[in-house]
């Protein structure tokens, strides 16, 4: 095969790659807003409540100390509990004792490094789980619909 054909079949061979490289991404581009969500299925309709309906309580300062690699590290939380808004205000500071017992036997054996990298929806699924079996131990009912994590802070 001489130099000119062996030439030519690399400029083709390249040109047929960019070229179905782009084809591919502008296919894979525009089939993105296609992507439809289970609630425009109609499959999953949420509950529509207007946001009156809700009060947030909040749980201030709760302060861990995490076992790291080399040091004790600290980790500062501040949380809200959303609640409905006939609640009282007083039930819930009567109940921020357990709650931040709750978060901390629940964050503070995970070493600094496994916490940091949870995203904020994971910690939040994990503390209402932990605030659901605590209040379910301790035979009563939970005051609020759920937690919200409003402050994430690492040393």
């Amino acid at each position: 095969m001489s130099i000119s054909r062996v030439i030519l079949l690399v400029v083709g061979l390249n040109l047929v790659i960019t070229v179905g490289g782009g084809v591919f991404v502008y296919l894979y581009l525009n089939a993105m807003p296609a992507a439809v969500s289970l609630a425009e299925l109609g499959d999953v309709k949420p509950a529509q409540r207007d946001i009156s309906e809700y009060a947030f309580y909040p749980v201030e300062k709760i302060v861990l100390n995490l076992p790291g690699e080399d040091r004790e590290h600290y980790f500062v939380l501040d949380l809200a509990l959303q609640v409905d808004k006939n609640e009282q205000a007083g039930l819930f500071k009567q109940l921020e004792p357990l709650v931040r017992h709750s978060v901390i036997a629940s964050l503070s054996s995970l070493p600094l490094g496994e916490l940091k990298a949870m995203r904020i929806n994971e910690v939040q699924q994990r503390l209402n789980a932990e605030l659901a079996r605590d209040f379910t131990a301790k035979g009563m009912q939970i005051p609020f619909s759920g937690v919200l994590v409003s402050k994430w802070l690492a040393q």
